[in-house]
């Protein structure tokens, strides 16, 4: 038996009884040959188990929220004390693009502003409303209007000039730093060019400061690692959706009636689609207010839910008349 075999024995005594055996083919199948030979119980959950089982948050049961991005987006340092943190928030509908500003707080998220691709019409934006273009206007007009609401509008103008180069907001030499916010993009998969980063840079080229870098806008190649500014500018005016027109036009004319049904009924022609974006953002920065509606009561009799609670005089008489009900159903 060699010193490596001795110091084998020593530190498991055990193997001295596997006979037959090498001191290695012991340790590697320590069951054969023993005759106490451990069997694999299966754990059952009981009524112990049961009763400490702590159930995840509601909107984890439901599958709406990451919790451990939300836990990093709203954690405030200790150092600012009540100073919000916020939030750049993009949600994506089947019909619907939705920009908020918001921040969290003990009772809930305060919503500071919020912007809806359904406006867009509103600025002439008439078809298209869940595309690139799109979610990119939905951004900026979130954009102007936080800023206008704050007092910043004019203070930041933002990127007015190329949209297709990445651009960040400088701070002013006099007056307020830009309004901060960090992107909260949901369950929403960030893969290279989504439409999460069309917001993203509406919302820059706005003037807000959000922390980012132009590796997931479209354009970017992860291979050379070179980032395409005229790539991004054709999809911010439309013209990735422009050359499909184009092209469905040709080869398919009745699934171009059908598929673009609504951009036809618009007037909206795959040449006409730059000088449309370019005056819906325009419009946007004229005048990014959200549209007041005046409240109305509503006509018609309005409906009552509960009885109304009676006078002492009224019970009084209801009593009365029962009574005298009665009385008569006697005689």
């Amino acid at each position: 038996m060699d010193s490596f075999s001795i110091m084998l024995l020593e530190a498991f005594p055990s193997c001295a009884s596997f006979s037959g055996q090498s001191i290695e083919a012991a340790l590697c199948n320590p069951l054969e040959g023993s005759e106490n030979k451990m069997v694999a119980a299966a754990v059952t959950k009981n009524s112990a188990y049961f009763s400490r089982f702590q159930v995840k948050y509601r909107r984890r049961r439901a599958g709406k929220t990451d919790y451990r991005a939300r836990l990093r987006l709203t954690t405030q340092d200790k150092n600012k004390y009540n100073t919000p943190k916020y939030r750049f928030v993009v949600r994506f509908t089947n019909r619907d693009v939705v920009c908020q500003i918001a921040y969290a707080t003990m009772a809930g998220d305060v919503i500071v502003a919020a912007a809806y691709a359904h406006e867009l019409p509103r600025y002439g934006l008439k078809a298209g409303l869940t595309n690139y273009g799109a979610a990119y206007a939905t951004g900026l007009l979130l954009a102007r209007r936080v800023l206008q609401k704050f007092g910043l509008d004019k203070i930041y103008e933002g990127n007015t000039e190329d949209v297709g180069e990445d651009y960040n907001v400088d701070a002013a030499d006099e007056g307020p730093r830009p309004f901060m916010a960090l992107l909260d993009t949901g369950l929403k998969r960030t893969s290279t060019g989504s439409k999460v980063f069309a917001a993203l840079k509406g919302a820059l080229d706005g003037g807000l400061d959000v922390p980012h870098n132009e590796k997931r806008f479209v354009g970017y190649d992860r291979d050379t690692k070179e980032f395409d500014a005229e790539t991004l500018r054709k999809y911010i005016y439309g013209g990735h959706v422009a050359e499909y027109m184009e092209e469905m036009m040709e080869e398919d004319p009745e699934k171009y009636q059908v598929h673009f049904a609504e951009y036809l009924k618009a007037g909206i022609e795959p040449e006409d689609m730059e000088d449309m974006y370019t005056a819906v953002h325009e419009a946007i920065r004229a005048d990014p207010s959200a549209e007041k509606k005046e409240r109305t009561k509503p006509t018609g009799e309005s409906k009552k839910w509960h009885a109304v609670k009676l006078t002492y005089e009224q019970r009084k008489e209801n009593l009365k008349a029962k009574l005298a009900e009665l009385m008569a159903s006697d005689e």
